[in-house]
Formats: C-alpha cells, structure tokens, sequence
C-alpha cells in the first residue's frame, strides 16, 4: 500500500470496500505468521513495518475503536467519544510511529466486579491512542501467535473458555488429576515494564511506542499519578502485552517433567491470568506451585492466595475446581467403568462439567433485575421479547 496517505483523496465512508480492505491486512498478517513460524526475523520485521504503515490496517483500527468496538463512548482525557463518518479519515491521516513516541496518560475508571464489592481500575487511552494501538496490534500479534503456547487461551483470536474447558475435559477424562487451581494477583497491574519490554524483542519503532504507552501515566479524578508497572487494562494492545509477559509459563511448568510419559501426565490449561496445572502425583502439583511462584517473581507477579487451591478431581471432602465459570468435577459411578482411583482399586467415574454455583446465582440476579425493570410488560412479551436478553448481559457463563 501506498505510504502517502495524506495525498489520498476522502471517501465515503459507508461506501468502502471494507472486505477488501480485511482481506489485505490478513494476507500480510498470514504473510507474517509464516515468516514467524520459519524463524525468519528480517522478513517479519520488514512485513511488519509494511503492515503498520498500510492505509487498509489505518482504516480497519480506526472504524474498530470508533464503530465497532463497545467502549467506543467511552472517552479518555481527551474528552473523545465515537467520532462522526467525516472525522474518522482525518484521524487515520494522523497515524505514524515517530522516533519521539509520545502518548497521553490514560483516563483511570473504577467498575465493580462481577459478584463482588471490590471494583476493577480500568485505564481508557484517548481515541488516537486507542488506534494506534489497533495498528501496532495488528502488525504484533501474528509474530506472537506463531511463538504463543499450545495450551494458552485467553484473549487470543479464535480460541476462548470453552477451548481451555474442553483441553482440562481432555486431560482428565481417562484418570482423575491433582488440580493446582491458580489466580495471578493483579496481573494487568503490576507487570514489570523492564521484563516486558526486553520479552516484546521487536523494533526501535514499535518498542519506544510501547514504553510511551506503559510510562503514559494515569489521570484518577483529576489527579496525575505515574505508572511503573502494569499495563492498563481498556487498551486495545493490553491483552496481547498480559499474554507476552506470561508467556513461557507452561514451557517453565513442563521442565519439570522428565521423559516424554511424564510429560503426557502433566497439563498445564492458562486463560489469561487464570491457570490450572493438573498431575495425578500431588507432590508434582507442589513442585509446580514453587517454580509457578518463583518465575512470576521475575516479572513482578505473585499468585492471589486466596484464589489459588490443590484439590483433587475425584477423591477428598470437596473434590473437583471452578475454572471460567464452570465447575469441573468426577463422580464415582460404579464398580465395571473405566478409571482408576489413585490407590489402584477399580473405580468407576464420570467427568461432569456443569455451571458453576456463583455464575448460576449472578445468571438469576441479572434475570431479576430484567424482570424488575420490565414490570409494567406481559409475562409473555417478557419471556419471549430477544430484545430485553440482549439489553443486559445475561450470559450465564461468565468466562473472564
């Protein structure tokens, strides 16, 4: 594509060729993910800086965090919501990395967390920030995709919960496992920046731009507070910055494991900042939790002790674990099944993955209060009305 995009001419925005302009950012990402997947860096390092300099990549950020995406009225401090047709190509015409990156501090917003009194610090960039960091994404993420663990599931396209369910349903279904059930303590908050930056391995370009976005800063209630670790979460490249500073906790976890039937035995399932290593040796469980403990320390992370559990899919007073909103769990079912307890006995069991009691409880609250704000509508119209499901979310799993 052409590098001179203030000499293009302004279209109408409706009438783009928005598959078009898709198809040309997939092709040089796939481009991307096998020059990635050969090992060939100086091809991937000249196709990125083609793809964050493509006009098409410009124009697909810029209608995601204007059009599509659904914090698009959310404002940062620059006070910008979703920008009329008419100030959406002006915007992609000012899109460029440049030597001197700079950034904007983020705009600090508190909301509450499911099921919870505790609430979340979301940190929203401006609109131009936020595009940015569509385009820097694109061009980051095929690289990483192709270098990301088998077993890593959180905020990665085409993979979600019910991919790392049905890898924990896979692990456990011909003999019941050791579970270390395991919580980062605020992840997205305290990354080292440092151990980040030197992880990403990338371009000056990209890297000073990432540094600007990590050191932007914080504007909590009109008061300016410095940001020295963490990447804040509301930005659209915050995700794939979590899943590069945790990748390598799988590989870490199976260097414990020796020889390949070992190997088969330990499974470690990561979705974000939740993980779960299961073994049918407990004392792996806590070999794993030691070694869990000691490499997120480099990057200054620790797990939240009171979300992070050893138990037993089969056998104990509460056998089983909740994982993304699922409880995951094995019940003996008789004498002539297939499985084995762990002391060799012939036992029956069942793998039974249900909705776990806290996502089934917070489902009927969100029904309730539907049912309350509609009192005045027929028990009918409620009932079958896809309009009212669709104004709350009323997803009964909540995966994250």
């Amino acid at each position: 594509m052409s590098r001179n995009i203030d000499n293009r001419r302004m279209y109408d925005w409706k009438a783009i060729p928005w598959r078009k302009l898709e198809r040309v950012v997939f092709k040089l990402q796939k481009r991307i993910y096998r020059a990635a997947k050969e090992g060939n860096k100086r091809k991937v390092r000249k196709l990125q800086g083609l793809l964050y300099r493509s006009w098409s990549n410009k124009m697909i950020s810029v209608r995601r965090v204007t059009q599509q995406n659904q914090g698009k009225k959310t404002a940062g401090i620059d006070c910008v919501t979703a920008l009329k047709p008419s100030e959406r190509q002006p915007l992609v015409r000012q899109l460029r990395l440049t030597r001197k990156a700079k950034a904007k501090a983020t705009r600090r917003v508190w909301i509450p967390k499911p099921g919870r009194d505790e609430k979340r610090p979301l940190g929203i960039p401006t609109m131009y920030d936020r595009a940015l960091q569509g385009v820097v994404k694109n061009a980051l993420e095929p690289e990483w995709e192709a270098n990301f663990e088998p077993n890593s599931y959180g905020f990665r396209p085409g993979r979600g919960c019910h991919d790392a369910i049905e890898a924990i349903f896979l692990a456990i279904k011909q003999k019941p496992r050791w579970v270390l059930d395991a919580d980062i303590a605020k992840c997205f908050d305290r990354i080292d920046h440092s151990a980040l930056l030197n992880k990403l391995n990338t371009t000056s370009l990209i890297r000073r731009q990432v540094r600007a976005w990590l050191k932007a800063g914080v504007m909590d209630s009109g008061v300016f507070q410095q940001t020295t670790a963490g990447t804040p979460q509301g930005g659209v490249i915050s995700p794939l910055l979590a899943n590069i500073a945790l990748h390598g906790l799988e590989e870490k976890v199976m260097e414990l494991a020796k020889g390949r039937d070992e190997k088969a035995k330990l499974t470690v399932v990561r979705y974000a900042d939740d993980f779960v290593v299961l073994h049918d040796d407990r004392s792996m469980i806590k070999k794993a939790k030691r070694e869990v403990e000691e490499w997120l320390a480099r990057i200054g992370l620790e797990l939240k002790a009171e979300k992070t559990h050893i138990s037993h899919t089969l056998e104990g007073k509460e056998p089983g674990f909740d994982f993304l909103g699922f409880n995951i769990r094995q019940y003996e079912v008789g004498k002539y099944r297939s499985g084995k307890s762990t002391h060799g006995a012939i036992l029956g069991f069942k793998t039974l993955i249900k909705p776990s009691d806290k996502s089934i409880k917070n489902h009927k609250e969100e029904l309730a209060k539907i049912v309350h704000s509609h009192k005045a509508l027929p028990q009918t119209t409620l009932r079958v009305h896809p309009n009212l499901a669709m104004s709350k979310n009323t997803s009964l799993l909540n995966c994250h």
